[in-house]
């Protein structure tokens, strides 16, 4: 087979690099390729910044698909074709390698997610998120606890609070937390519980940090999917996510890393 010119070179770079032993961590691959990642909806700008910054060190694309954590491990489960999942758990992921469906020892946690009650109307949600208890408000947005982690947590917080009870009959469920975030963005719902990454750029509205003794740590893992097992491309996107650049990203999001 004739290889390009252009690809003759940069492989004979490449070579001669690993000759002087001076080979970067992520050299851009000869052949770029395309992988697919699963990635829950609550990492959707991170993950973006991360694959952008993949793509210029290796040449290779991340094709994102952003969604609810349980919905992609039934997609998953039934044969979808992804080669990467970011979770927003780890109770899928450990589920994924139980079931064979992700290479056996590769699961790690790439983030530690935070809750925040949110609202656009200024000064709605107070900074200790009494508003809750005051029940001044007609809907509340929560994304789905049985797909979604933040949901989840969403529940687990009220439920702390002693309030699940009496704010029930307000809540309004997104079938992500992107969703959920949707509802209080255009005014569906005065306030909602979302992650931190989503507003942690917007300096508009209300919000109120949930303390994180209030809910489980939401603990995002990621698996290196079989389908990706063969694919260096996708094996070398799984290791980017530990690197110094994406750690910085994820840390600029408001997420915790391990």
């Amino acid at each position: 087979m004739l290889i390009p010119r252009f690809n003759r070179i940069r492989l004979a770079l490449v070579a001669g690099a690993l000759a002087l032993g001076a080979a970067p961590a992520f050299a851009p691959s000869a052949f770029a390729k395309d992988i697919s990642v699963a990635v829950a909806a609550n990492f959707t700008e991170p993950a973006k910044e991360i694959a952008a910054a993949f793509k210029t060190a290796t040449g290779d694309t991340a094709v994102l698909n952003f969604g609810a954590s349980g919905q992609f491990y039934t997609q998953i489960a039934h044969g979808a074709p992804f080669e990467v999942f970011l979770s927003a758990d780890a109770d899928r992921p450990r589920k994924a390698e139980q079931d064979g469906l992700s290479v056996p020892g590769a699961r790690f946690t790439y983030a530690v997610g935070r809750l925040v009650l949110f609202s656009k109307t200024p000064g709605l949600v107070d900074p200790a998120g009494a508003v809750l208890a005051h029940g001044k408000f007609d809907k509340l947005s929560i994304a789905d606890p049985g797909a979604a982690p933040y949901g989840l947590a969403a529940i687990q917080t009220l439920q702390t609070l002693g309030l699940y009870d009496a704010l029930k009959p307000k809540l309004v469920q997104g079938a992500s937390i992107t969703q959920a975030y949707q509802f209080v963005a255009t005014g569906a719902a005065e306030l909602g519980f979302v992650a931190l990454s989503q507003v942690i750029d917007d300096p508009s509205g209300s919000r109120w940090i949930v303390p994180a003794g209030d809910y489980a740590p939401i603990e995002q893992q990621a698996v290196l999917l079989r389908t990706g097992e063969n694919d260096p491309a996708a094996k070398a996107f799984f290791t980017y996510l530990k690197s110094p650049a994406a750690l910085a990203i994820i840390r600029r999001y408001g997420y915790e890393v391990r």
